[in-house]
């Protein structure tokens, strides 16, 4: 369990910390933590006359303790349970599910409803995870691993592009449609997001939006293989804040090595890069004068946040 100094962050009088202070020491998004407040009356911050949240030091130690049953393999019901009966002894409940775990098991019948290419039972599966669990905890725990585990069937000859192409497609209307009824709301710094040049796999692109979306960033998203030329005059047209590029491993190198310098001279913000090319080439790409993100989405928009606040 995290224990936080308040001294150390800034904190306002008497220990009440803010919801992106709170979304920053715990990784837990201010959407998220509003939907365990709203959804399961798990956490209850304080509220200002405005109606701001404001949390305690209690509250960021239980919002980890939930982060840290949830990661064991429990439910959300089980974590409330759990915490309503003794907050103190989360051990008895992790050796209760040693034997089964609710994310491999929604992974295999989700796996099972796309090789037998079974559009209702896959809406059926997605949709009741989602009421579970909040989008962004199914995107790490289910979505990703999900995504990796469909690449490595298809690199092993067990899976087909067809199995790939199949879920993709479900995912991209599920994903596409959410994004753009949530970026109507945002009022954030807004960011340009676009596959690179021969990226064809925008699903990546689009988790990263919608993460973007839950730190109240605006995003202007467009989508697979867009030539970095065409970025300049989006930028030129629109009040960006910072480009964000995602790429995967099979990016032609010379598109980092020599593309992305030009992009980077030509604007006058924060380029980064995200996705499996930033892990292949992180020197490159910092040598073209972006930065490197990783593959990690939560780190990712913490090392943009922190960026653009120290511009």
């Amino acid at each position: 369990m995290v224990k936080v100094n308040h001294s150390h962050h800034g904190l306002p009088g008497e220990g009440l910390i803010p919801i992106r202070t709170v979304s920053s020491l715990t990784g837990v998004n201010s959407v998220t933590l509003r939907a365990w407040e709203r959804r399961y009356d798990l956490v209850k911050p304080i509220r200002t006359p405005k109606g701001h949240r404001l949390y305690t030091l209690s509250d960021v130690d239980l919002i980890n303790e939930v982060v840290t049953l949830l990661d064991n393999g429990m439910s959300i019901g089980q974590v409330r349970q759990v915490l309503n009966t003794d907050r103190a002894r989360p051990e008895p409940a992790r050796e209760l599910n040693a034997d089964f775990d609710p994310w491999l098991d929604c992974q295999d019948r989700l796996l099972r409803a796309i090789t037998a290419f079974d559009d209702r039972e896959l809406n059926e599966v997605y949709h009741e995870v989602l009421s579970l669990y909040p989008v962004d905890i199914v995107t790490d725990r289910l979505i990703v691993p999900l995504l990796r585990e469909l690449g490595e069937r298809w690199a092993q000859g067990s899976g087909s592009i067809a199995e790939e192409h199949f879920f993709s497609v479900f995912l991209r209307n599920k994903l596409g449609a959410r994004f753009h009824h949530l970026n109507r709301n945002r009022q954030g710094p807004k960011l340009l997001a676009a596959c690179m040049p021969g990226e064809h796999h925008e699903v990546g692109l689009l988790l990263f939006a919608l993460a973007a979306l839950d730190w109240d960033y605006r995003v202007v998203l467009l989508g697979p293989n867009t030539p970095l030329p065409e970025l300049p005059p989006v930028v030129e047209r629109v009040a960006i804040q910072a480009i964000v590029l995602s790429g995967s491993a099979g990016i032609a190198a010379t598109v980092v090595e020599q593309e992305l310098p030009i992009l980077c001279q030509k604007v006058a913000m924060p380029i980064f890069v995200g996705g499996q090319i930033s892990c292949c080439y992180p020197e490159t790409i910092t040598a073209a004068g972006a930065i490197p993100l990783g593959d990690d989405l939560n780190l990712a928009l913490r090392g943009i946040d922190a960026t653009l606040a120290r511009r």
